[in-house]
């Protein structure tokens, strides 16, 4: 089996984040069920498993999310060029598999957003003498950045909408069936408040 690299790396996400109301009752139990992967797991926060809960639920039923959480959220969002090719690329897209855990992405997500707030710098190059290693891996693999609140439903819909970022990187990452495994870490950031990192993971 022929393994492909890939490496993508968009500088950072967006900074100026939004609050929203969350929709889930729209969906089904079972809906609910698969997508809190991350229950269980020991090594996350609450707002940490969320997140998984969240991207979870746009990837299992993209329809049902755009017709929820982000047509019910539109007066909050800024960006409606962003919002209106996010809503149309959800309502036709197919369903996809859910996110799982990795603990290795995970301890590289959690190494990064530390040092990062700490530091007090943006962007997805690990610094001089964090002891942060950058990511080597035999799959292939993305990396998110997140600045603003701990919110996350806020993370993922900010992510999602990609303001400012014509090429809609993280929305790409955030949304590929290539990606089966992500780590997410949210820490205190001295600029911006907090900061979240969401390493993803192919087969």
């Amino acid at each position: 089996m022929k393994i492909f690299f890939f490496f993508f790396y968009f500088i950072f996400g967006n900074i100026f984040s939004q609050n929203y109301n969350s929709y889930e009752f729209f969906f089904s139990k079972n809906e609910l069920k698969i997508a809190n992967t991350a229950k269980n797991n020991t090594y996350l926060k609450k707002v940490e498993k969320e997140v998984f809960y969240y991207l979870n639920l746009a990837r299992l039923n993209p329809k049902l999310f755009a017709q929820t959480f982000l047509e019910n959220n539109k007066e909050t969002i800024n960006c409606l060029d962003n919002y209106k090719s996010l809503y149309k690329e959800l309502i036709n897209m197919k369903p996809i598999d859910p996110l799982y855990f990795d603990k290795e992405f995970y301890l590289h997500a959690k190494c990064h957003a530390t040092e990062s707030g700490k530091k007090n710098y943006i962007g997805h190059n690990r610094t001089n003498g964090s002891g942060c290693e950058p990511i080597k891996s035999s799959f292939s693999w993305a990396e998110c950045c997140y600045y603003g609140n701990n919110d996350p439903l806020s993370i993922v819909i900010d992510l999602l909408i990609d303001c400012n970022y014509p090429g809609l990187g993280h929305r790409k990452i955030m949304l590929s069936n290539d990606f089966k495994y992500m780590g997410v870490y949210i820490s205190t950031h001295k600029s911006y408040k907090f900061n979240a990192v969401l390493d993803f993971r192919g087969e």
